[in-house]
């Protein structure tokens, strides 16, 4: 399943731009260039339940960050004077990450001849988040019903899409063999992490433009509050190849001189009622255009990692952030652009 998250289901980000709220219905939510008015107790069970709008959605169990030629230690938060290396549990991510080329020095090589390279990235990213050690065998048995994946990415396949079309428009349906279809698929990804680790819940890919990070967040807390997982998978993942790369630079909303950075962030969550010891906590995520007032916290962006990665912003935004919440109380974590709109969530430290 593939599909677009609409913004009327998130709460949406104060905006100073628009008249005040006591002149607006409670339910509109206004982002540049577009007005929706739609009712979300229809469709958010926390809404409908009255529940409180900033009361933590999701915990974190565990998290990880894949990105190739990234010095972690090394971003910065503009203003900020916190402390990179806060907690031990990040202390893999220290490790340089593999390209995808290289993605059998960590997973081994039976069973990625034919992944590409955004799901190779995707496969490592969870391979850390689960803390496996490099090369550990796969899991084996029944899958997991009760765990889910929700990937968030853009352009993924494109390449392989692309190259396919070409070859039909050029030679004919014998020029493609029945070994690529699956390639093809918008939802590989998903699939792929789902049959390597064995996880048999529901099965989900968000490709929704510059917010799909943070979309596939809101659908994973969804999934926990509605009871039709215990976990969830969430990865962001995109490649760099020259197709992706064009794409990216041709789309609205491209930052001119920012081009598209390959990598991988995985966030295991779970609910807040059910982990004991989460790394971190989740806030709802806001949607609409931040206001003029500061965050609730430092801010994670496009910025503080000096790249776009476009699909997988929202992820790798939010992975950061639970690597920087032990130093800080609440870290901000933000995605989006103008055409796309802006996706907003806080990440909380958990009491211990």
């Amino acid at each position: 399943m593939t599909g677009r998250v609409h913004a009327g289901h998130l709460a949406p980000t104060p905006d100073r731009t628009v008249p005040p709220a006591a002149s607006r219905r409670p339910s509109e939510v206004t982002r540049p260039g577009r007005s929706t008015t739609d009712n979300p107790a229809a469709t958010d069970p926390g809404v409908a339940t009255g529940a409180d709008p900033d009361r933590p959605v999701a915990a974190v169990l565990a998290a990880a960050l894949h990105l190739p030629g990234v010095d972690l230690r090394g971003v910065h938060l503009p203003g900020v004077d916190l402390p990179v290396g806060v907690a031990g549990a990040w202390a893999a991510d220290e490790e340089s990450a593999c390209p995808p080329e290289r993605a059998a020095d960590l997973l081994g090589r039976k069973g990625l001849l034919a992944k590409e390279p955004a799901t190779r990235l995707a496969l490592c990213a969870v391979h850390r988040a689960l803390g496996l050690a490099p090369k550990a065998p796969r899991p084996s048995g029944p899958a997991d019903p009760r765990t889910a994946v929700v990937v968030s990415s853009n352009l993924g396949n494109v390449a392989t899409v692309g190259d396919i079309a070409r070859r039909l428009r050029e030679g004919g349906p014998r020029e493609v063999g029945p070994l690529e279809a699956p390639n093809a698929s918008s939802n590989v990804i998903a699939g792929a992490i789902a049959i390597w680790f064995r996880f048999g819940g529901p099965n989900l890919t968000v490709c929704s433009g510059a917010t799909a990070g943070l979309d596939a967040i809101w659908l994973a807390g969804l999934l926990l509050r509605t009871g039709r997982a215990d976990r969830v998978v969430v990865v962001g993942t995109e490649p760099d190849d020259p197709q992706a790369q064009a794409l990216h630079a041709a789309r609205d909303g491209a930052t001119a001189g920012v081009p598209l950075r390959a990598g991988a962030a995985c966030l295991l969550l779970g609910r807040t009622d059910g982990a004991p010891h989460p790394l971190a906590l989740l806030g709802p995520v806001r949607a609409g255009v931040p206001g003029d007032g500061p965050p609730h916290g430092p801010l994670v962006d496009a910025a503080a990692v000096a790249a776009d990665h476009y699909g997988a912003a929202g992820v790798v935004h939010t992975a950061l952030a639970v690597r920087l919440v032990g130093a800080t109380p609440t870290v901000t974590v933000r995605c989006g652009d103008p055409v796309d709109g802006i996706r907003e969530l806080d990440v909380r430290a958990a009491r211990r």
